[in-house]
């Protein structure tokens, strides 16, 4: 387990995610106003691109380190909601429901970083 790393990884995920909801929301929220779809995308994109990151340079249980570094992403992101948003009362367009915010980004952190695991412990060979 790279801590260090998953840290580092963890709090860019957060970062580029925030700024991309921040930037790209105004575009999307004149036709769609009720829906947030930027946050959800952004969060997919992202996460997989630093699971990759992370996960190949994994050779042994990459399953299980794909479900661990997925579950330090998911920590960071809580505790950097609550210091930057929850304790100092920051609306954002996230936290307009954060309950489905917390549990779609649980869910689907998890299920990315863990199927990430699981494709680089296959030995695929391509012709």
């Amino acid at each position: 387990m790279k801590l260090k790393l998953a840290i580092i990884f963890g709090i860019l995920i957060w970062i580029i995610t925030y700024f991309i909801t921040e930037v790209l929301n105004p575009f999307f929220s004149s036709s769609l106003p009720h829906v947030n779809i930027i946050a959800p995308i952004s969060i997919i994109l992202i996460t997989g691109l630093f699971g990759i990151f992370y996960i190949r340079n994994i050779d042994t249980n990459e399953v299980i380190e794909g479900f661990t570094v997925g579950a330090i992403f998911v920590i960071i992101d809580i505790i950097l909601d609550l210091v930057f948003f929850i304790i100092p009362n920051r609306q954002n367009l996230i936290f307009i429901d954060y309950t489905l915010h917390v549990f779609s980004m649980i869910i689907m952190t998890l299920l990315i970083t863990t199927f990430l695991g699981y494709l680089a412990q296959m030995n695929i060979d391509l012709k």
